[in-house]
This record gives structure tokens, C-alpha cells and sequence, in this order.
């Protein structure tokens, strides 16, 4: 069932936001290499605690486990696709493109956003890659108005997505936001314009492009978190919380200072 917020429920979502935002923005100039994703992963998670904030993903058990997720953020580095797991053993070089995604909890109120950090000097391909799911992103947003369908969003990702040679991820989607982690409707990467749920104001989803340079084809790794590409071509991924008010779509994770 799709949750319906209020402007009041919005203005918390939009403060729970902000504390996600500022973290990924911090991590722009923490993350490089010879650190750790452990590393990341408890700067990330005392910046939330100190920002007022609580870490919801710390905890949490989504559908596909039977186990809680035992860290504040989910880190994929390279062909891990999303929910990496932070590691003492895992030591990021040059080279490396790093996706953190994470969820701050305030008050109660719940965002989710994501964004991929290239490391030193890459091929134009894989800055390519970064670029193209960034982009992605926001002509999602772009179809996020009352009377669209969620299938314009994916429809919208995926055909920008294809047409510059890349694979959106079908196996991972975006969901609703707000009340939990993980609400009703989801929002793949790709699909059909003009079906799905009827978008209507005061709903707060996440959206987020995943995109591969290969196939897009993912598996789960043995750990029964990580989702990595099974071909093992590099994946970008971006996120934001946004909610759609009468006005269209407006951003709650404002990490991007680009934006």
C-alpha cells in the first residue's frame, strides 16, 4: 500500500534528508585511496549519530534476508552493483569507483539516497558510466508528477540508460520512502511509460539508477548481501529521496552541489 505523507510528514522526511545529504557530501573529500570501506562506513555512521540522526540501515532486514544488516552503509566498490559490505580487508586503490548508499532514521521518519565516487584517474568510459547513471537520476525525478505513472520514471531511466550503451539494473529497483525504509510502490530502471502506480502528491519515493557497463545481469555473492554484475563489469549507482508535491518533484537527499 502506498503511504500518502502530509506537508508536516514531508518537512520530517526533508530534515532526515538533510543529514543523509550532508554525510555524502562529506564523504566526497574523505573517500580516496588507501583507506578502508570500514573506514567510510564509521565516519559515515558517527555523522549521523552526531548530526541528530539514527542509521536505518543498522538493523534493518529487508525481504530477500533472514538476517538484520549489520552496518550503517552498504559500500560496492567496482562490479559490486549495491549492498556491499563494509571491510577492514577491503583497501580502496586508484582506480576504484565506490558507491555508498545509506538511510538516516529522524524521529521516526525515513530517506535513502546513494552516490558512486570515482577515485583518481579512470577511463573515459567508466567517467562515462558515472555520468551517465548521475544523469539518469534526474530524468527520473523529471517524470515524478501527480498524474504520471511510476512507469514513466523507469521507462525514462532506462531508455537514457540504453541509448548510450549501457544496462540498467532490472534485478534492484527504487521504492517508496518515509514512514519505513522500504515502502510501497517499487520503481525499476526500466520499464514500460504510461503503466504502474498512478504518481499523486504527497507521495516520498526513492529513486535509483543502477547501471552497468555489461549486461546488467546481477548475482548475490556468498556473504547473501552483495549484489555484484555476473559478467563482472564495472556499476554506478545514485540515489534520491524526493516527494512529489502539486508543483511536480522536489528533492529531500540534496547531496549533489552540482544540482
Amino acid at each position: 500500500m502506498v503511504i500518502i505523507k502530509t506537508p508536516e510528514e514531508i518537512e520530517k522526511i526533508r530534515k532526515s534528508g538533510e543529514i543523509l545529504a550532508r554525510v555524502l557530501r562529506e564523504l566526497k573529500g574523505f573517500i580516496r585511496a588507501g583507506i578502508t570501506t570500514w573506514a567510510i562506513n564509521k565516519k559515515a555512521e558517527e555523522m549521523i549519530r552526531k548530526l541528530g540522526g539514527r542509521p536505518a540501515f543498522k538493523g534493518y532486514r529487508p525481504g530477500f534476508s533472514s538476517k538484520k544488516y549489520p552496518f550503517a552503509t552498504c559500500i560496492s566498490v567496482n562490479n559490486e552493483i549495491v549492498h556491499g559490505l563494509p571491510s577492514k580487508r577491503r583497501v580502496l586503490k586508484e582506480g576504484d569507483i565506490v558507491s555508498v548508499d545509506m538511510g538516516v532514521n529522524y524521529q521516526g521518519y525515513f530517506s535513502d539516497a546513494a552516490c558512486t565516487y570515482i577515485i583518481g584517474d579512470v577511463p573515459e568510459q567508466v567517467k562515462k558510466l558515472v555520468e551517465v547513471t548521475k544523469k539518469a537520476l534526474y530524468i527520473g525525478i523529471s517524470k515524478a508528477y501527480p498524474g504520471n505513472r511510476i512507469g514513466d520514471i523507469s521507462n525514462a531511466i532506462g531508455s537514457f540508460v540504453k541509448s548510450h550503451g549501457f544496462s540498467p539494473v532490472r534485478d534492484y529497483c527504487g521504492h517508496g520512502v518515509g514512514k519505513r525504509i522500504h515502502e510501497d510502490p517499487s520503481i525499476p530502471n526500466d520499464g514500460v511509460a504510461g503503466v504502474g502506480e498512478l504518481i499523486r502528491e504527497g507521495m516520498t519515493l526513492a529513486i535509483e539508477p543502477m547501471v552497468a557497463m555489461g549486461s546488467g545481469e546481477a548475482v548475490t555473492k556468498e556473504d547473501g548481501w552483495t549484489a555484484v554484475t555476473k559478467d563482472g563489469s564495472l556499476a554506478a549507482h545514485f540515489e534520491h529521496t524526493i516527494a512529489v508535491l502539486e508543483t511536480g518533484p522536489q528533492i529531500l537527499t540534496p547531496w549533489d552541489e552540482d544540482a
